[in-house]
């Protein structure tokens, strides 16, 4: 079955998922992982991308960004991919490809969707049993987000500005969010969305990202129903 082409909206949030070959690690120790986050930084800034929450597992990583232009996203993974990779391969001795195909990624909506994804996103420790709480892990922006750590990586989304008025308020408010598991349904959503690459949202706003010319969704099952019936 051919890949289906990628999704860009202006002004629309994307969910990322990028993982090692074959699942294995990406990252051997801390000076890996601040090196990726290095990169990073440098390639959202130069390709403007807008990175709103992110977490940096072993062999994989999850990134919610906002794109300026439909290039911005490909140019940013690609900067990362290359420097990153020559870096690794060079600093453990090996050779050959670090990732697993080609990134994922899936366009989310901002309106009930947008703060789920990035608890989603900053939870992924906790639900790996590599940390008891998520600010337990060194390797996320739930540091930026919950406790006003600084991180030059991390530029908040509207909604998440919309959780107060004033900086306190809105850590204050999104750990308490934090504090509230996921619904099962919405982690069976956000998990089917960004694995088969489609839209995260309402049924409203897979609809509206149906126009764009690419099915947000899966496609029914069985046979058309004949006219009259």
């Amino acid at each position: 079955m051919p890949r289906l082409p990628r999704f860009f909206a202006p002004a629309t949030p994307q969910h990322i998922i990028q993982r090692g070959n074959n699942r294995e690690r990406m990252f051997d120790g801390p000076s890996d992982f601040a090196y990726y986050k290095g990169c990073l930084e440098y390639a959202a800034r130069k390709h403007d991308v807008a990175i709103h929450a992110y977490v940096l597992m072993t062999n994989h990583v999850h990134l919610l960004a906002t794109p300026a232009t439909a290039a911005s996203l490909p140019r940013m993974m690609q900067a990362v991919g290359r420097v990153y990779v020559h870096y690794f391969n060079k600093s453990c001795a090996r050779t050959g490809t670090l990732w697993e195909g080609r990134y994922k990624a899936t366009i989310v909506d901002s309106e009930g969707y947008l703060l789920a994804c990035m608890r989603y996103i900053e939870l992924n420790p906790v639900r790996a049993g590599m940390a008891t709480s998520p600010e337990g892990y060194a390797w996320s922006s739930i540091h930026a987000n919950a406790y006003g750590a600084a991180d030059p990586l991390v530029t908040p989304h509207q909604s998440y500005r919309e959780l107060g008025r004033s900086r306190p308020e809105r850590r204050s408010a999104y750990r308490s969010l934090l504090g509230m598991p996921l619904d099962s349904a919405l982690l069976e959503a956000i998990r089917e969305a960004t694995q088969h690459t489609w839209a995260l949202g309402s049924a409203e706003f897979r609809s509206a990202i149906d126009t764009l010319g690419r099915r947000s969704s899966r496609l029914s099952t069985g046979r058309p129903r004949k006219a009259g019936r």
